[in-house]
């Protein structure tokens, strides 16, 4: 059975961190490129960072400088570290991979699994 899993969300004051991890069940995660995504109340989903298998990394406007994506091959784990956190970073954050690579290439943000989301909320 194939799952995405992610974890690490919550409540956070403005300026403040959390790390989400995305564990995968059920994929070849070595071989999957794969994507953070984010979608805030009453807005559509919003690309948010993306990695392809051998590490290579990229990220929206918005997070760069701030966040941070990585995976562990040896546990099929994704991860986004997030630092200097805002309101405007509120969201619903979910892990999604990849179909294939002329995706990752084109960035066409189509996804052929994704995880249910974690909620990640900056207040104050």
């Amino acid at each position: 059975q194939v799952q995405l899993v992610e974890f690490g969300g919550g409540s956070v004051q403005p300026g403040g961190s959390l790390k989400l991890s995305c564990t995968t069940i059920g994929i070849t995660f070595r071989t999957s490129d794969m994507d953070w995504i984010r979608q805030a109340p009453g807005k559509g989903p919003e690309w948010v960072s993306d990695i392809d298998t051998v590490g290579n990394t990229r990220y929206a406007d918005s997070v760069k400088g701030r966040f941070t994506i990585s995976r562990d091959n040896a546990k099929d784990t994704l991860y986004l570290e997030m630092n200097n956190l805002t309101p405007d970073d509120t969201a619903l954050y979910y892990c999604a991979r990849i179909p294939n690579y002329s995706d990752y290439v084109l960035q066409t943000h189509k996804h052929d699994v994704r995880g249910p989301g974690t909620q990640v909320t900056v207040s104050s």
